[in-house]
C-alpha cells in the first residue's frame, strides 16, 4: 500500500482519454454551469451524465448540453437507485469503451472543475505516479467552505472512525472528488459493490488500497452547494456506519486468525 500526498512529488503525464461521470438528482440549476465550467477546464475531457429520472427536468437539460457538445453523454435510469449505484453504472459505461481514466465529480458544484488538471496531473503510466487520485478536504491545504460545523464535524468523525477501522492512511476516504486509472477500476469486482450513499467511497478506496493500488490524496477546497438540497440522510449516515464496522470487524478477525496460525 502506498498512500502518498501531491506535494510528495508529481507524476508525468496527464491520460490521454478521460470520462467524468457525474450523477445527477434534481441538479437542473446546478448540472449546466458544472459541465460549461469542467469542459473549459479540461478541454480534452469527455463528461457522462447519469441522471436517475430527476422529476425537475435535470435529464432533459443534460441532454440539450449533450445536443451541442459531442462531449457530453447522457445515461438515464429510470428511478433513484442511490449514488453507488449510478457511479458503478457510469464505470461500466466507461469501461466498455476506451478511457484511461474514469473521474468522479459531483453536480453540485461542491467540486471545483478547476481543480481536476490538477488531480490529473498525479495519475500516470509510470511506477511512481497514483494509480487513485483522492480530492482531500483535510490533507494539509484542503478545507471546506461555508460547511454548517455538524456537517463538518460528521465528516471528519466518519473519515476518523474508518481509518482507524479499516487500517489504512487516508485522509478522507469518504471523498467523493477522485480520480481512477481504468485498471483500478477493472480490478475491484464492481459488480460486487452493494455500498449506495456516501459509503461507496469508503467501500471503492478500501478496495484499491486492498488490491495493492496507490493512492494519492491531493488538497482541494470543497464548498457547499448554492443550489437544491443535500442528499444526506439519516440512512446514508446509518449504512456508512454498520457496512464500516462490518468491514472492519472483518479484518480484525482475520488478523487474529493469521496470528494464531502463525503460532501453530
Amino acid at each position: 500500500m502506498a498512500i502518498r500526498r501531491a506535494h510528495e512529488g508529481a507524476a508525468a503525464a496527464v491520460p490521454d482519454s478521460v470520462l467524468v461521470v457525474i450523477p445527477t438528482y434534481n441538479e437542473r440549476d446546478n448540472i449546466e454551469p458544472v459541465v460549461r465550467r469542467l469542459l473549459d477546464a479540461t478541454p480534452a475531457a469527455h463528461v457522462l451524465v447519469v441522471d436517475d429520472g430527476s422529476p425537475d427536468g435535470t435529464g432533459a437539460v443534460a441532454d440539450r448540453l449533450a445536443a451541442a457538445d459531442e462531449r457530453v453523454t447522457v445515461l438515464h435510469r429510470t428511478a433513484k437507485a442511490g449514488l453507488g449505484a449510478a457511479y458503478v453504472a457510469g464505470f461500466e459505461w466507461a469501461l466498455s469503451r476506451s478511457y484511461e481514466a474514469v473521474v468522479e465529480m459531483d453536480a453540485d458544484g461542491s467540486h471545483a472543475p478547476e481543480d481536476l488538471p490538477r488531480l490529473l496531473e498525479m495519475l500516470g503510466p509510470d511506477g511512481a505516479s497514483a494509480d487513485v487520485v483522492l480530492g482531500s478536504r483535510y490533507v494539509p491545504g484542503g478545507q471546506t467552505v461555508n460547511w454548517p460545523w455538524y456537517r463538518e464535524f460528521l465528516s471528519r468523525g466518519a473519515n476518523v472512525y474508518a481509518k482507524l477501522a479499516l487500517g489504512v492512511g487516508i485522509h478522507d476516504i469518504t471523498a467523493g472528488y477522485r480520480v481512477y486509472r481504468r485498471e483500478v477500476l477493472e480490478a475491484v469486482e464492481l459488480h460486487d459493490v452493494a455500498s449506495q450513499g456516501y459509503c461507496f467511497q469508503v467501500d471503492l478506496a478500501w478496495r484499491a488500497v486492498a488490491a495493492g493500488f496507490r493512492v494519492v490524496e491531493v488538497p482541494i477546497t470543497f464548498v457547499e452547494r448554492e443550489n437544491g438540497s443535500s442528499k444526506m440522510s439519516g440512512e446514508v449516515v446509518r449504512e456508512a456506519l454498520v457496512r464500516v464496522t462490518q468491514w472492519g470487524v472483518q479484518r480484525r478477525g482475520g488478523q487474529v486468525w493469521g496470528l494464531l496460525r502463525g503460532r501453530r
